[in-house]
């Protein structure tokens, strides 16, 4: 089976993170020490990496927020399309991690060229198109939940406009709103619908979505049902307190989504 890559962790998870646990509903991040080993990934790693042998380049917005990463990042999604490899960008936005929020949107709208699908949610798509910081509101002064004022239907019409084929715009406990560009010009909506859960933690729900999406991609179901499978993968990952060490394997979630009459 031809593997999926990504050339990057799409949480940095190398950074050392203390996750506050303040119940009912704030779950605030502080990242207390820098120069993860993502961040120094080369071009000399992308070199070696098999990408012509992979169905999926995937990255996330983070990576570009620092050198070595973001040149090696935007060459590996460039010779991602020169070979063929389909390139998938989770937009990722955290404000903390860049020397100015409004960098972030012109990092992501630079790598869009290059980009097949992108993944996010209404804030990370409206942060994609920043271009002044008074757009950003920390809710409940967590980083890890930040809010990002704008239009996001003319954020998606500017998204596909710069390359990309589909916009995955994630919207919670709703599910997903898959956005087409068709060669006219002109976008379709396809709505997938979430599942209903008791949401106990959001951290790590959106590489949970991201980790179901792919694994029904690369095996062909379809963009709708890997929505599904990305949205079955979110909801069962937001109803733990322990984030990525609570992912779900393939048979919880197939167990999962069959409660609800399958993807």
């Amino acid at each position: 089976m031809t593997p999926v890559l990504p050339l990057v962790n799409s949480t940095a998870c190398t950074w050392a993170v203390i996750l506050g646990i303040e119940l009912p509903d704030k779950f605030p991040l502080v990242y207390y020490r820098d120069n993860c080993a993502d961040i120094q990934l080369s071009i000399d790693d992308v070199l070696a990496a098999p990408i012509a042998d992979s169905r999926i380049f995937q990255f996330a917005g983070t990576n570009l927020s620092q050198e070595p990463s973001r040149s090696a990042t935007l060459f590996g999604a460039e010779l991602a399309q020169q070979v063929g490899t389909e390139v998938v960008l989770d937009v990722d936005f955290r404000p903390d991690q860049w020397h100015d929020a409004r960098a972030f949107g012109v990092a992501i709208r630079s790598a869009l060229r290059w980009v097949d699908i992108v993944i996010g949610a209404e804030d990370e798509i409206n942060a994609a198109m920043l271009t002044d910081v008074d757009q950003i509101q920390l809710a409940s002064s967590q980083v890890s939940d930040t809010r990002v004022s704008g239009d996001v239907e003319t954020a998606i019409d500017r998204l596909l406009a710069l390359g990309p084929r589909a916009v995955l715009h994630k919207i919670g406990e709703e599910g997903v709103r898959i956005h087409l560009r068709e060669k006219d010009g002109s976008r379709i909506q396809i709505d997938v619908p979430g599942f209903p859960v008791e949401i106990y933690n959001i951290l790590g729900a959106g590489d949970a979505f991201a980790a179901g999406f792919l694994y029904g991609h690369v095996r062909g179901l379809g963009l709708y049902k890997s929505a599904r499978m990305g949205n079955a993968c979110g909801a069962i990952a937001v109803t733990k307190h322990g984030c990525a060490n609570f992912m779900p394997m393939l048979p919880e979630v197939e167990s999962f989504v069959e409660a609800y009459g399958g993807v």
